[in-house]
């Protein structure tokens, strides 16, 4: 803390110290948890999570433990949408680079929603309306999101919206796709077989330190889309989604 910050600041300061400390534990904790991430007295911990939990940053859960309030999620969910609008840039570069569509999407309410989208040149070219909202084990996009995401997480999600099929191709067993979600992590991307529409492949890349989990992706016919430019373009869109995430850190801290 610098010399002279007054302490309005200094609270401010520990205040968002101890949302930092629930996000680092995973969205939920207990004070003596909080107290010793954060090395803060508990008094101090007892008062600003009172104060947070009253404007709904913090909810307490019955077993007298933490979590992350649905005011602070929405705030999260917000500014994923925003970005969008930022990053289409890139997401011009990537298509130029590539050839095929691309798109930006964030997840919302245990749904994929797409915040930005950059159309191909192609006569034949892949459409997804922004705004649009799909469950995210049938996409690209949605695999790469669940695969940055604890398993139990992926359980629960996965309880709330069951596992409608868009095709025959889509996962409908939680282990399978679950395994599924570990090679993703393994590779880096995702690949999405003609699962959310028939004759369509997607190659999609978590973008990493955003507010909410986020992706993004590049769409074409199977025909376009071979294994062979898969393995050639899954760095390139790897390289945006860094590029991506680069700028939103630098946007934060700027």
């Amino acid at each position: 803390m610098a010399p002279g910050t007054n302490g309005g600041v200094q609270s401010l300061q520990r205040a968002f110290d101890l949302l930092e400390g629930l996000a680092d534990a995973g969205g939920e904790a207990s004070l003596s948890e909080l107290a010793t991430t954060s090395g803060l007295p508990m008094p101090t911990i007892h008062r600003l999570i009172r104060t947070l939990v009253t404007l709904g940053y913090v909810r307490q859960h019955p077993n007298r433990r933490y979590a992350l309030g649905s005011r602070l999620i929405r705030l999260g969910e917000n500014a994923g949408r925003q970005f969008g609008t930022w990053a289409r840039p890139l997401l011009a570069e990537l298509v130029d680079e590539v050839g095929e569509t691309a798109n930006l999407a964030v997840l919302e309410h245990d749904e994929v929603v797409y915040v930005a989208q950059a159309p191909s040149r192609h006569s034949m070219r892949m459409f997804t309306e922004v705004g649009r909202r799909l469950l995210p084990h049938g996409t690209g996009v949605g695999k790469a999101m669940l695969s940055q995401m604890p398993q139990q997480d992926v359980r629960e999600l996965l309880k709330r919206t069951g596992m409608p099929a868009y095709t025959p191709n889509t996962f409908r067993d939680p282990d399978l796709l679950l395994m599924h979600l570990a090679e993703i992590a393994n590779r880096g991307y995702a690949i999405d077989e003609s699962e959310q529409e028939l004759g369509v492949r997607c190659i999609a890349v978590p973008v990493k330190g955003t507010p909410s989990p986020a992706a993004i992706s590049i769409s074409g016919p199977e025909g376009r889309l071979t294994d062979e430019i898969v393995h050639k373009v899954a760095p390139i869109v790897q390289r945006v989604a860094e590029a991506i995430a680069d700028t939103l850190h630098s946007r934060s801290t700027g």
